[in-house]
């Protein structure tokens, strides 16, 4: 970065770090809460980042689905869960995204905080379902695959704008970090899928770019999803839980991070037995990190360009066992900053 000086040279200046960066811990979304003001004071004060929640514990209308559905024309949410779809009523009604009905009680709820603990200026992350997943949902539900997917990122794209544009109004000085929440990508290269590959692409690519101008926006997949499709379609960000499985994508990540792409790791397992201390998982990251700067790597920027979050979702915990994984993640998170600061040092930056 450089700036003319008065005499007309120009200058070096430091670059500035980015909020996602140096292994600063968030949550992956939902909580177990039914109080959405304890899970907005939650979502503040355990992570690095706040992450605003979904509380499908709460409400069926705040499951990722769900949510999403929500003032979608041909649309019927149920609340027992679930919901229907009218492949009669025309794809091209306008989508209504109404921040005041129940699917939205997380959010709001840490929008009212949020300002109460003078959170602006400070980092915000927050998730919504991906349209390749939700696609695959209207499709089951009933609808042809081109309508459904069309349906879905279209959908995604009208509540991505509202909502981004609501915490802004709340915190105007508040970078966004949005994953798009991906698990069907675990599926994508089996035979009966409803699209192909270079279709998903698109379609993330799409949706993403509702908010390319006013939020660093990224993927979220799960173990075994294809790390070349999550890149193809142009992330920021990928999140994804840690597995030995990525060493074989250390080619794709080493150039996605090589071309200023940071990886939010899903350190902190969500689908096992939960440990009594941070100890396994920061050696499994280690391994993991040792094993991909063997493959080419590069040792700085896994530490500089990372992210630390649990593996997925808390809302199947107790909120005890949901803080206890919390603090987890940011037990590795710490160890992690500490390792980029050194670097940093080491580096002069």
């Amino acid at each position: 970065m450089t700036e003319v000086g008065a005499g007309g040279g120009a200058r070096t200046l430091p670059a500035r770090r980015s909020p996602f960066a140096d292994g600063a811990a968030f949550g992956v979304g939902s909580l177990p809460h039914r109080d959405a003001q304890a899970a907005a004071a939650f979502a503040i004060g355990e992570f690095d980042i706040a992450t605003i929640p979904r509380l499908p514990a709460r409400s069926p209308a705040e499951a990722m689905i769900a949510q999403a559905v929500i003032g979608v024309p041909g649309v019927s949410f149920a609340r027992v869960g679930g919901f229907t779809v009218d492949p009669a009523c025309p794809g091209d009604l306008p989508i209504s995204t109404d921040l005041g009905h129940d699917a939205f009680v997380g959010l709001r709820s840490f929008l009212d905080l949020a300002p109460k603990v003078r959170l602006d200026g400070a980092p915000v992350k927050w998730q919504f379902v991906g349209p390749v997943t939700l696609g695959v949902a209207l499709h089951r539900a009933g609808l042809a695959a081109d309508i459904a997917f069309a349906l879905a990122v279209r959908a995604i794209r009208a509540h991505l704008a509202v909502i981004s544009a609501a915490i802004s109004e709340v915190l105007p000085a508040s970078p966004q970090l949005v994953l798009l929440d991906e698990p069907s990508l675990d599926q994508l290269m089996t035979p009966d899928f409803p699209i192909p590959p270079d279709e998903a692409i698109d379609l993330m690519s799409c949706a993403m770019a509702a908010l390319a101008t006013t939020a660093m926006v990224g993927i979220h997949g799960c173990r075994g999803s294809d790390i070349a499709t999550m890149l193809a379609s142009g992330p920021a960000v990928i999140s994804v839980p840690i597995s030995d499985d990525l060493v074989d994508w250390a080619g794709y990540l080493a150039r996605f991070m090589a071309e200023g792409g940071a990886i939010a790791w899903g350190v902190v397992p969500t689908d096992g037995p939960v440990a009594t201390t941070a100890d396994r998982h920061w050696r499994a990251l280690s391994d993991l990190w040792c094993a991909l700067v063997r493959r080419g790597c590069d040792p700085v920027m896994l530490r500089r360009q990372s992210l630390l979050s649990p593996s997925g979702g808390l809302s199947a915990y107790s909120v005890s066992v949901a803080r206890r994984l919390a603090r987890q993640t940011s037990d590795v998170a710490k160890r992690v900053k500490d390792q980029a600061g050194a670097t940093r040092f080491a580096l002069g930056a």
